[in-house]
């Protein structure tokens, strides 16, 4: 079946927004909105070639964006002026959008810090509670946040692509078959450069399995993301690493159990 990404409740437009603003090293209250709507385009673009599931609410927040780089750029006559006198600033509507969901955001992260802290000081109790079910979208990315890597992946696609395809080709290749073999790259080196697990021309249905086996690795199978000093993003291991890799574990978005012996060798 083909790959879509899904990207969790607090990885969606806003806060992508608030990733590019943080990027600027700015306050919110002096954000560039021109130097951030072009940014928040080529993210745009790239979460369009990784079929993302969610992509209207991507697409709503664009032209709410674009409305409000027309309003700036555009001259208006002196009817407009004063009428917009009365009307809140648009820049400022979103900077105030972003300062509440930047507060709502905080506070589900102090909030996800005290449950741990309790479970950690009360552990037999902890365990006596009826397990719940987690999202895997809702596990975080170590060290790094999913928009690093969605831009990474993104230069990935410009550098690796091939010629433009005639054809569709359809890659039934599951998700643990591409995490088997990062896996295997870092039980060898330890680091493994995002680069260098693609080829030269490789479609993007292979490039959207490699990225989503990131992601499965880096939330459940003890792999996290690092920016090297010259900016690339690498896989490395975690106290969590496990030398061993489970495939039944492994979300295979539907599929049944997995007999590793049937394992094809290579990704198609």
């Amino acid at each position: 079946m083909p790959f879509r990404v899904e990207l969790p409740v607090y990885n969606g437009p806003v806060d992508l927004l608030l990733y590019l603003a943080r990027r600027q090293e700015v306050s919110l209250m002096d954000l560039s909105l021109s130097k951030v709507i072009e940014q928040y385009g080529e993210y745009l673009e790239v979460l369009k070639e990784l079929d993302l599931a969610d992509i209207g609410d991507f697409l709503d927040l664009a032209s709410t964006l674009v409305e409000l780089k027309s309003q700036a750029v555009l001259p208006k006559t002196v009817d407009e002026e004063e009428t917009e006198a009365q009307i809140e600033d648009p820049q400022s509507e979103l900077v105030e959008r972003l300062l509440q969901y930047k507060e709502i955001r905080d506070a589900a992260s102090v909030l996800d810090e005290m449950a741990f802290r309790w479970q950690q000081r009360h552990e037999r109790l902890a365990d006596d509670l009826p397990r719940r079910r987690i999202d895997p979208g809702d596990q975080p990315i170590a060290d790094l946040e999913i928009w690093d890597l969605v831009s990474a992946f993104g230069r990935i696609m410009r550098e690796a692509a091939g010629p433009p395809q005639t054809e569709v080709i359809y890659d039934d290749t599951p998700i643990h078959v591409y995490m088997q073999k990062i896996h295997r790259r870092l039980a060898a080196h330890r680091r493994v450069p995002l680069l260098d697990l693609v080829d030269a021309g490789v479609h993007k249905s292979a490039l959207i399995g490699w990225f989503l086996a990131t992601l499965e690795l880096t939330r459940h199978h003890g792999a996290a993301v690092e920016e090297d000093e010259g900016g690339d993003i690498v896989i490395v291991k975690t106290e969590e690493y496990r030398e061993e890799l489970d495939v039944n574990e492994i979300d295979n978005y539907g599929n049944d159990g997995i007999v590793a012996t049937n394992l094809p060798n290579q990704p198609r």
